[in-house]
């Protein structure tokens, strides 16, 4: 399983925040669940985000941004983001911050 430990580190380190956060090596990379549902991950240099079903078309609207289509069909509410989108800590927050936001509305599992 292939994932940039430098990004790893990063989300690590937005997600400090959060009480129960765990890793699983999964989808060919690392993801990170927040109170047992996965939030975002990393597969090489692409960050994974679950940014839900009302951020989902902005988010593809953005350039560098496409579908999560981990087993050829697309999944609704996750995408996978290039690494030059999130170069900054600041915009890999942003993102960080949308999948942390989806999450908090789901019910703990």
């Amino acid at each position: 399983m292939a994932y940039n430990e430098g990004t790893a580190e990063r989300i690590r380190t937005i997600l400090a925040d959060r009480r129960v956060v765990q890793e699983r090596k999964m989808f060919g990379g690392l993801a990170f669940m927040v109170r047992g549902h996965m939030c975002c991950g990393v597969v090489d240099d692409t960050l994974m985000a679950r940014v839900g079903p009302d951020h989902y078309v902005t988010a593809l609207g953005q350039s560098h941004v496409r579908e999560m289509d981990f087993t050829g069909k697309p999944m609704k509410g996750f995408v996978y983001v290039d690494q030059l989108v999130f170069e900054s800590d600041e915009l890999l927050r942003y993102w960080v911050g949308l999948c942390k936001q989806f999450v908090a509305s789901l019910p703990p599992r």
